[in-house]
């Protein structure tokens, strides 16, 4: 090597197009010897594009004065590998994504198993000072996850009601049954879909939320500024959320429930001339009252585990905006997936309740 090796000159366009062919056919060569004795100006951006060129690996003889085998060594020692590893294919390949996604769902399980054990814990604390309590809180949730979600859960709920009441019609017509719509309409409506249709509904809505605004708490510093400051982050943050979605979902579920079945009523009106006067009457000899304190036991539970989940991902974000995407996107599916899940543990369990 000999010439100048300074930065400024082998940034030069059209000096790199001339080193870029002699390095890259010199690196094919497995016995290939660097000497540096005649290379001016020799410095540590000379010294990477060698080891890059070399693809990170040293010559099989290296001469040069002190200070260039010094800057070569240095570079050799101190540079990132950044090469990618040629991926494995086929079941190799499976078994390490999978094993990976095992580990992740483990972690999260732990995390949401402390949550838990935490919530429990600061909701023993509340019991013995009810006093300290964070009241103040509670009270702005219930008002922002409870009543402020009552128009898109009545529309929502009203829709779909419409919508299963003139599906039914065409059905029931053809057997002469239009009678039953009214116990397919209610047992359906009051025991799965008014509270499954407003937990989604709330997970999208409140469960985002919950993630977003714990997620920004990371990212302005607020949560580490809570530790230091010896603020129980479960206690301020996670326990209103808790309690507010507890009380408000079933509220919020009977809602949608009611404007789900006024759907129904008008589109059986509509559709099969059944009076609402005719289906009023006999919705409540059709539909047993156990159908209603399950489903309002249903909706707690479901509170519960969209406050929790919202909560675990918006402590998980990482101090970055891409960090608090990703974690408000992973907690509405989690959330959503979560009650799903929940209603079918209480649809088997519970299977001879209310009929």
């Amino acid at each position: 090597m000999s010439g100048n090796w300074g930065a400024a000159s082998v940034s030069q366009r059209a000096v790199w197009r001339q080193l870029k062919g002699a390095l890259h056919s010199a690196a094919q060569l497995h016995d290939a010897e660097w000497d540096l004795t005649d290379a001016q100006g020799f410095d540590h951006v000379a010294a990477q594009l060698l080891w890059e060129m070399w693809r990170q690996r040293m010559p099989a003889q290296l001469h040069g004065t002190e200070s260039q085998k010094a800057i070569v060594e240095r570079v050799a020692k101190l540079t990132v590998n950044t090469q990618v590893k040629a991926e494995s294919g086929g079941v190799a390949q499976g078994v390490s994504l999978l094993g990976q996604f095992a580990l992740g769902g483990l972690s999260h399980a732990k995390g949401m198993l402390e949550l838990v054990g935490q919530l429990l814990l600061d909701a023993i604390q509340l019991v013995h000072r009810p006093l300290r309590g964070p009241w103040h809180d509670f009270s702005g949730h219930v008002f922002r996850m409870g009543a402020q979600a009552l128009p898109i859960t009545a529309l929502v709920g009203f829709l779909i009601g419409v919508v299963i009441a003139y599906l039914l019609a065409l059905q029931l017509r053809q057997f002469g049954a239009d009678a039953f719509i009214v116990d397919i309409l209610g047992i359906s409506i009051t025991r799965e879909l008014g509270p499954l249709l407003a937990a989604i509904l709330v997970a999208g809505r409140s469960g985002s939320a919950i993630t977003a605004q714990i997620g920004v708490m990371r990212v302005n510093e607020e949560l580490d500024a809570m530790r230091v400051m010896g603020i129980p982050q479960g206690f301020r943050l996670v326990l209103p959320r808790a309690m507010a979605l507890a009380l408000a979902m079933p509220l919020v579920s009977l809602w949608t429930t009611m404007a789900a079945l006024v759907g129904g009523v008008w589109a059986a009106d509509m559709s099969l001339n059944i009076s609402p006067a005719f289906f009023v009457q006999t919705l409540p000899a059709a539909v047993d009252v156990a159908n209603l304190w399950l489903a309002m036991a249903k909706s707690v539970v479901f509170g519960l585990a969209i406050a929790l989940v919202g909560s675990h991902w918006g402590l998980w974000v990482k101090p970055n905006t891409e960090s608090l995407g990703s974690g408000t996107t992973a907690s509405v599916v989690t959330s959503i997936t979560a009650v799903i899940v929940i209603d079918a543990v209480f649809a088997i369990i519970f299977r001879n309740v209310g009929f």
